[in-house]
């Protein structure tokens, strides 16, 4: 069994795979409580991932038990090229879910749409090569801006029922309340920059499957006008390639 491990801020998730099947996924672990869970359900083999935090006290405590561990970082040999000005910055995250873009579907360019703190669009061509994208403003740091800059303008919180229950497109253009102008500019603002940005990829590099990850992903999956594929486990997905391929460099 295979363990791919993502450290985020606050929350780890880990995604337990047999060979390239995903058995079990679990979200939103509590950092301090990470070493107890890692040590409940020992895999074979594990593969550490983070973009803000030390993998390398869980890799310690995972060779102890006899664990097979890699660690993500801009030197570790991976399944898909690198056509990319500064390597050394590039996410842990994007590398992931680019890896797992191109396991799902290895015929077809892709574009990799991560909806986190950030959205990161991400191209991947269809000879394995991550060609780069760009990073905007995630939803929670739209509404953050709006209120920082504007003290008279409310910080909304995209965890109210509210929000979380309605999609981009269900809330009107013509807000009546300053609230609702809000929601409305931060999620049509986001929906219209997914679409357009969608059109510009394909016109400027062909035909390409979409993937759609991250947190804030289900807000939007049922409202882009462009055909997407839902992929929650993109980052998992990637991880558990990345460490199959580093295996089987070792195993040579």
């Amino acid at each position: 069994m295979n363990a791919a491990i993502d450290l985020g801020n606050t929350f780890a998730k880990i995604g337990y795979f047999e060979k390239e099947t995903l058995i079990e996924a679990r979200y939103k672990i509590p950092l301090e409580e990470l070493a107890e869970v890692l040590t409940q359900q020992l895999p074979e083999q594990a593969i550490l991932s983070s973009t803000s935090q030390d993998t390398q006290p869980y890799a310690d405590l995972l060779q102890k038990s006899g664990v097979r561990v890699v660690q993500l970082s801009p030197s570790l040999p991976l399944p898909i090229g690198k056509e990319y000005d500064t390597p050394q910055t590039l996410g842990a995250d994007r590398l992931a879910a680019a890896a797992g873009a191109k396991s799902l579907f290895p015929e077809a360019n892709c574009l990799v749409i991560d909806m986190g703190t950030c959205v990161t669009y991400d191209w991947v061509s269809a000879d394995a090569i991550f060609q780069g994208g760009i990073i905007s403003p995630g939803l929670r740091m739209r509404f953050q801006a709006m209120h920082a800059f504007t003290k008279r303008l409310p910080l909304i919180d995209v965890e109210t029922q509210y929000i979380r229950s309605a999609d981009a497109v269900s809330l009107p253009l013509i807000g009546k309340s300053t609230r609702a102008a809000m929601q409305s500019g931060a999620f049509n603002g986001l929906l219209a920059e997914m679409d357009g940005f969608i059109e510009r990829y394909k016109r400027e590099g062909g035909e390409c499957q979409v993937l759609l990850c991250g947190g804030d992903a289900p807000l939007f999956e049922n409202s882009l006008k462009n055909c997407i594929f839902a992929a929650p486990n993109l980052v998992l997905v990637g991880l558990n390639r990345i460490l199959q391929y580093n295996v089987n460099l070792q195993n040579a």
